[in-house]
């Protein structure tokens, strides 16, 4: 049987075709019809609707941008559901609620189905090179099943237990990389105001106890005002708000988070939502152009 993958988007794309150049025997399809073409270049095969892959396809990976587009594509809520998951796999690798990812589990399941949490740490260019990160959950045997099928995209894979291990495990991660690239954003603007050298304070940076993979793919694009997507703001923004969500429901404080989340809110506001997260500078900027 082939291996499904739905969902081709700036992350999607990228995973899609790693798994094409690695000989995955692939059937894709996408909402947009025209992100199909590189895969079918690469070999995999493109299906004319989402029914199509689930019927050709004993593990299905879903690489979507919410939770209404999950229940979509499943047909949630509606007999199509057991149609398309009994005896499949289904492999959970977008961001989602752990709350939501918890009760398509519970559906998936009780449609004759298997259900993976699988979401991956890192962005476009770590997608494109196979360095993705992924976050395991589930039933130990659907895990096992899954875990494999990953290797062509991912530099690592850890298991985290029942879902929403692997979520609530990836909110954490979220959490921390915002935080950083916020405060690198912000840095970086204080140096460049301070009349510093750009590069130099970079380069000391790098030389540094500080420097990270982050920093390192981060800071040339705020060098150069580079804002072409890596992750987006608006994907950022989305994953603020979920983990600000899970952090409350939890009795938790997330102070450099909620500050985190009003300047990408603004960055969003002003119409840079499709741009890098490193466009969080911009929000910056406003706040400095504004300040009295």
């Amino acid at each position: 049987m082939h291996v499904g993958f739905i969902g081709l988007g700036v992350m999607g794309l990228p995973m899609a075709l790693r798994l094409a150049s690695a000989g995955t025997p692939l059937v894709v399809w996408n909402r947009t019809p025209e992100r199909t073409r590189p895969l079918r270049a690469a070999g995999a095969e493109v299906a004319a609707d989402a029914e199509e892959v689930f019927a050709r396809a004993e593990t299905v990976l879903l690489m979507l941008a919410d939770e209404a587009a999950v229940d979509a594509v499943l047909g949630r809520g509606t007999p199509r559901l057991a149609v398309r998951v009994a005896g499949r796999t289904v492999v959970h690798m977008g961001t989602t609620s752990p709350e939501y990812s918890h009760a398509l589990e519970t559906d998936v399941r009780a449609a004759g189905g298997r259900y993976v949490e699988a979401p991956v740490s890192g962005s476009r260019v770590p997608a494109e090179r196979g360095q993705l990160v992924a976050m395991l959950a589930g039933e130990e045997a659907a895990v096992a099943s899954v875990r494999p099928l990953l290797a062509p995209m991912c530099r690592e894979t850890f298991e985290c237990g029942a879902a929403p291990g692997a979520l609530l495990m990836k909110l954490s991660v979220n959490l921390f990389l915002i935080t950083l690239v916020t405060g690198l954003a912000e840095a970086f603007h204080f140096a460049e105001r301070q009349g510093l050298d750009r590069r130099l304070f970079l380069d000391v940076l790098e030389a540094g106890p500080m420097a990270s993979g982050v920093s390192r793919m981060k800071a040339p694009k705020l060098r150069e005002r580079d804002f072409g997507v890596q992750a987006a703001a608006l994907d950022v923004l989305k994953n603020n708000r979920l983990i600000a969500e899970a952090a409350r429901r939890a009795g938790l404080a997330s102070p450099l988070l909620d500050v985190c989340h009003t300047l990408f809110e603004e960055t969003v506001a002003q119409g840079y939502g499709g741009e890098d997260m490193v466009a969080v500078l911009r929000a910056i900027e406003t706040r400095t152009a504004e300040a009295p």
